[in-house]
């Protein structure tokens, strides 16, 4: 069959849907019949996966023209999702293909949900098509003759490519495909990524740089203008006092009319514990939504998730409150309205969530921003112009993850073995190890057959031994068992299973949570109130309570921070407050109060100021600085800034921080232009200053507990069995003492160091800053009282002493005294 014949079949198969094939989707069909790899870069919801299933359908049809007869068996696609719950999406996309062209071609899934009947049912007879996760791909690698089961297949497709750039699992992805390449001879991989800034760079990082797959590779973008809005809800009366989290349950009466009006509505939070306190509370305000309304996040169990999606898709549900664990292409149709809780800290993140309503081609995406303090409004503003803009992030790549390379080796060495010639040219043709040294990799093949230098008296630590050809292999059964059930680079802090004391399965929590809960505390989650009994291995048992709480389970990763890119728009939208009404947006023009109350006392910035302001309360000294930066660049300022202070006058200082500045408190008074006048924000001496301000060993040893169960230095136990984090954390911080004292130029121990400046604390972020705000006026204000940029900041502070209750109170006390 020629090109022409093929592309008949595939618009008639639209002609009956009464679709009509985008330009970008017969782009991507005719360069992959070509042979050529690539990136496709297309919004969510405009029909990328029928992009990419069907000319992987017809290039099958083109080899086997007698496909309607007669079924060559066989692995002949993988598709990668980053996350589990759209793989059940991908694989109807897939079936409705296959089935309507008449081929017999099989569409299997495999995730950590899969059943162990199914798995083994695929290693005996592999789909045609395959939906999976890097973490599964990385186990097909690990089993015996893998080779074999790779050997036809003709197409690798990683979905959502920039939700694993500038992660491990990207870098497992990467050399997951570098081995690939070799396997199978006629492979072509390809990528399909939303929103993300450096397109370019993320076709590189997927095909590897310099590699003969790039030269023969195209990038394809999709043009739909999709027209979003942003709508934002601005509260009645303005706070001249923002505090975060007060301002947004008050606006719950606002939300209401927009759910009414909509057929299904999704409140994106940022945060599970978000999450749980507004299911709770629309509940008790509405409870006429009892049925209709439900909740969606990473740590509710399976079935309520499945259950929520599906009755999404057949509009059962009139709301539904979620975090990111909805917001990744779920294709739902019927969802009309997106109110997003909060600012999302990010550009891309807030498109693809805006993406999830109007979803499908041609529709505009509506979404509602609706801010949890004043200060957030500037945010909406942002989102304004970055969505006009179409200004979104980049994603950073990783470069020399030694523990993903270690777990990738052993991953090897556990299936068929292998011979370190060979895979050392194949990881060199990586993004993330093209710099790795001879050295490097002769320290990695010792570690992994002796152990590092320090532990090779410990047999635990050998783990890979050398055949007389050279070829690396385990051969010990208990090695390759363990390997397998470890393989994956995502460690959380680990999660206890919530139960009922009778048995039933609620969901999981990370242990940091329940190691501060005592018998009998009530606590919300999954939208009930439980009482805690007792934790019993790695299970904490409970039983529903009537009892009301304020206690809420907390995620670390609920810590967000603003992006470049966010940092940028905001401080752009900050400054034009200080220019006539009819150049600002209408959220700007609502904070009139606000701006006005903070000229009383001190200044709203311009482009080229940068503000400080002090003043006096009965807590001490408030010295408050205003980078606009985002959290994780103002945690390593604000600590920096404080070593440098500490050098020139004797003084302790507690720091507090949010998005938008951070605060030195101290018991005496600095003077700031003295400070000033030495070079305070030089970026000279940056790195070794930070190193001495923050207590850099801690957060590396942090770090390295990371590092050790990537690397598999530390085992974290079997299925149901797992380690307690206490006894993680103790193992893996004794290795760090070792190595620290003994072996400093260990490179899994360098690693934590690199990655706590460059991922953590955003080094070159937190240099850029530096620069910007040497060269701008610098305007500190001598204040008398609190002014209404620094209240966040301190109501921050408090938050960690208080319960809600009492902070809410004393914040009502100080609004009081300050509005006098």
């Amino acid at each position: 069959m020629n090109r022409e014949e093929l592309y008949t079949i595939a618009q008639d198969w639209f002609k009956d849907q009464e679709w009509k094939p985008f330009k970008f989707q017969k782009d991507t069909w005719t360069a992959f019949l070509q042979g050529k790899h690539g990136l496709l870069n297309a919004p969510t919801g405009s029909g990328k996966t029928y992009a990419l299933w069907f000319p992987i359908v017809l290039n099958y049809i083109k080899k086997n023209p007698d496909y309607k007869t007669e079924h060559k068996k066989g692995l002949k696609a993988i598709w990668i999702t980053p996350l589990r719950a759209l793989s059940n999406e991908i694989k109807q996309s897939a079936e409705r293909i296959t089935k309507d062209l008449g081929t017999q071609m099989t569409v299997g899934i495999r995730t950590g949900d899969t059943s162990t009947k199914e798995r083994s049912q695929q290693k005996r007879n592999m789909p045609d098509l395959l939906i999976t996760t890097p973490e599964s791909l990385q186990l097909l690698l690990s089993s015996k003759g893998y080779a074999k089961v790779f050997k036809d297949c003709s197409a690798i497709v990683v979905d959502e490519w920039h939700e694993l750039l500038g992660t491990k699992r990207g870098v497992q992805m990467e050399l997951g495909l570098s081995r690939l390449k070799s396997v199978s001879r006629e492979l072509r991989i390809w990528g399909i990524s939303a929103t993300i800034g450096n397109l370019e760079q993320a076709r590189e990082v997927l095909l590897g740089p310099q590699t003969s797959t790039l030269k023969n590779s195209v990038l394809i973008k999709a043009k739909l203008n999709k027209k979003i809005t942003v709508k934002s809800i601005i509260p009645k009366e303005m706070e001249t006092f923002p505090w975060r989290g007060h301002l947004g349950l008050r606006l719950l009466e606002d939300v209401v009319p927009i759910i009414n009006k909509s057929k299904t509505t999704l409140l994106f939070t940022n945060t599970r514990s978000q999450c749980e306190i507004w299911f709770q509370k629309i509940l008790e305000k509405h409870p006429e939504y009892a049925g209709e309304f439900a909740m969606h996040h990473g740590s509710v169990n399976k079935e309520t998730r499945v259950w929520v999606e599906q009755a999404i898709r057949n509009e059962s549900l009139k709301a539904v409150v979620c975090t990111s664990s909805l917001d990744l292409g779920v294709d739902f149709a019927p969802v009309e309205t997106v109110i997003q809780i909060g600012g999302p800290k990010g550009v891309a993140r807030f498109l693809q969530r805006a993406g999830r309503s109007g979803h499908s081609p041609g529709k505009e995406s509506v979404i509602h921003f609706l801010p949890t303090h004043a200060m957030e409004l500037i945010e909406a503003s942002a989102m304004q112009q970055a969505v006009k803009h179409e200004a979104v992030e980049d994603r950073i790549p990783y470069l020399n993850s030694f523990d993903v390379l270690l777990q990738y080796l052993t991953t090897l060495a556990v299936s068929d073995g292998f011979y370190p010639e060979e895979i050392y040219r194949e990881i060199k043709g990586t993004f993330c190890y093209q710099g790795i040294s001879e050295a490097q990799w002769q320290w990695l093949l010792n570690f992994l057959v002796m152990g590092s230098q320090s532990l090779q008296s410990y047999d635990e630590y050998k783990k890979v031994e050398i055949e007389e050809d050279g070829k690396f292999k385990v051969h010990n059964r208990g090695i390759a068992m363990r390997h397998r059930f470890q393989i994956g680079t995502i460690v959380g802090d680990a999660n206890i299973t919530v139960k009922y004391q009778k048995g039933g399965y609620i969901g999981t929590i990370e242990e940091f949570f329940i190691s501060k809960l005592t018998r009998g505390d009530v606590f919300t989650f999954a939208g009930r109130n439980l009482e805690f009994i007792r934790v019993k291995g790695m299970q904490a048992q409970v039983k529903n309570s009537t009892k009301k709480t304020n206690k809420v389970p907390s995620w670390m990763g609920g810590r967000l921070s603003f992006s470049a890119q966010m940092s940028e728009l905001l401080r752009q939208e900050l400054y034009t407050a200080e220019l006539e009404k009819k150049q600002q947006s209408i959220e700007i023009r609502s904070l009139a109060p606000m701006f006005k109350k903070q000229r009383e006392e001190s200044i709203v910035p311009k482009p080229n100021e940068f503000l400080i302001e002090t003043f006096k309360t009965r807590d001490g000294y408030h010295h408050i600085f205003y980078p606009f930066e985002g959290r994780g660049v103002h945690e390593a300022m604000s600590s920096l800034l404080a070593y440098r202070i500490s050098l020139l006058l004797p003084i302790t200082c507690s720091l507090a921080y949010n998005d938008y500045g951070f605060e030195l408190l101290s018991d005496k008074q600095i003077d700031i232009q003295e400070v000033l006048d030495n070079n305070l924000f030089t970026t000279e001496y940056m790195l070794s200053d930070l190193q001495k301000s923050l207590n850099s060993n801690e957060m590396a040893r942090r770090k390295f507990r990371d590092i050790a169960v990537i690397s598999g230095m530390v085992f974290t136990g079997y299925p149901n069995k797992g380690i307690k984090m206490k006894h993680l954390q103790s193992s893996s911080q004794l290795l760090f003492d070792v190595f620290k004292d003994f072996e400093a130029d260990n490179l899994l121990y360098q690693q934590a160091y690199t990655e706590t400046f460059e991922h953590q604390l955003e080094e070159g972020r937190l240099r850029m800053a530096l620069e910007r705000i040497a060269a701008q006026d610098i305007v500190w204000k001598q204040c008398t009282k609190a002014t209404p940029f620094s209240f966040p900041i301190i109501t921050d502070r408090l938050r960690e002493k208080l319960s809600s209750e009492k902070l809410a109170d004393r914040i009502k006390r100080m609004t009081a005294v300050l509005m006098k």
